[in-house]
């Protein structure tokens, strides 16, 4: 496998992102993202606080955080290419070279491009062995097309290999038919009518296939239809069976394939939810999974964090905000509670 190159090619990541809608390209006022468009936003400003804080005495990191924790990807992409053009410099190589640890890794990510960032994590988390692949699900499962075609383009680009060859050499089936189908990005999207006739059709095939098939069933069903018609499905499915569809998932399945369906099914269910579950669980235990922490946050934040931090709150009876200040210490912390956005009481 060739080597990641030193810094993503600029062309590339200019030509994703010019296909970029507005609410693709930035969290907009009025969305239920934390980061939103800096209104006093000046890229000469930013640049010079950042210079100021690498290159004075001391790394000043409560500049950078807050610079960087308070601009959208769009705004800190071009304060990047700004430094750059004035400096002569990489201002993630520079980042990088004057901090470490946690800090260093979470403000790398906010210098990327989205679906660069969803790329990189995605390639580790199909290198890794275990519970990683819970990081591709996600991923896969979660980014709108737009975004999931722009992450599997950086993927390629960067890694020259495309994700799904990755797949079938890294992944065992059925897990591997299950991320297939999720990076064709086949999601049918809703129509706002209601098939009942396909309603009724697809929770019987659910009832009846007690097996993984790549054709069909689970499979198909879980990554092809709509989110809206997957929840009536569900619904269909209780009346017919006499269960949720997640007891019978534990009841037919098991190891990668039930954890897998059981993701997809939290997904499909209530999103903002799966990400609470996911930054709660990433905070319990003698140390917090930064790496969780900080994915969960910087992918939600310009999108719906504002929903995610709602159903932290309703299901473990504190904010994700407290949670944060509780569990986690050290640099990254401030970078944290910056993309958290504040405290829900």
């Amino acid at each position: 496998m060739p080597p990641l190159p030193a810094h993503p090619d600029p062309s590339l990541a200019d030509e994703i992102l010019s296909h970029l809608g507005v609410t693709e390209k930035t969290a907009a006022w009025g969305t239920l993202g934390t980061v939103r468009p800096f209104l006093g936003f000046s890229v000469d400003s930013d640049v010079q606080r950042l210079l100021g804080a690498i290159a004075g005495q001391g790394v000043d990191q409560g500049t950078i955080v807050d610079v960087l924790t308070n601009r959208t990807t769009e705004q800190r992409l071009r304060v990047a290419q700004t430094f750059q053009d004035r400096t002569r410099q990489d201002l993630l190589r520079s980042l990088e070279a004057a901090l470490s640890g946690s800090l260093e890794k979470a403000v790398v990510a906010l210098l990327k491009p989205s679906a660069q960032f969803d790329a990189h994590e995605l390639r580790a988390a199909l290198k890794a062995p275990g519970t990683a692949r819970d990081t591709a699900v996600e991923i896969l499962a979660t980014r709108p097309l737009p975004r999931l075609r722009q992450c599997l383009a950086f993927y390629e680009h960067d890694f020259q290999v495309e994700a799904a060859e990755d797949v079938r050499s890294e992944v065992a089936s059925p897990l591997r038919e299950l991320l297939l189908a999720l990076a064709e990005g086949g999601r049918e999207s809703y129509s706002g009518v209601i098939d009942y006739n396909l309603m009724r059709q697809d929770a019987q095939e659910l009832h009846e296939n007690e097996q993984l098939d790549p054709d069909g069933g689970w499979i198909h069903l879980f990554t092809q239809r709509s989110i809206e018609h997957l929840n009536r499905v569900f619904d269909q499915y209780k009346g017919l069976s006499g269960q949720e569809v997640e007891d019978t998932i534990r009841d037919r399945f098991q190891g990668d394939a039930q954890v897998t369906l059981l993701s997809l099914a939290s997904v499909i269910r209530n999103t903002p939810l799966y990400f609470a579950n996911k930054l709660h669980q990433a905070l319990q235990g003698p140390e917090p999974d930064h790496g969780v922490l900080s994915r969960v946050l910087i992918s939600r934040c310009e999108t719906d964090l504002l929903s995610v931090r709602a159903e932290f709150r309703k299901k473990f009876g504190k904010s994700l905000y407290s949670s944060l200040q509780e569990s986690v210490s050290g640099a990254c912390l401030p970078a944290l509670l910056g993309l958290c956005g504040g405290e829900d009481f």
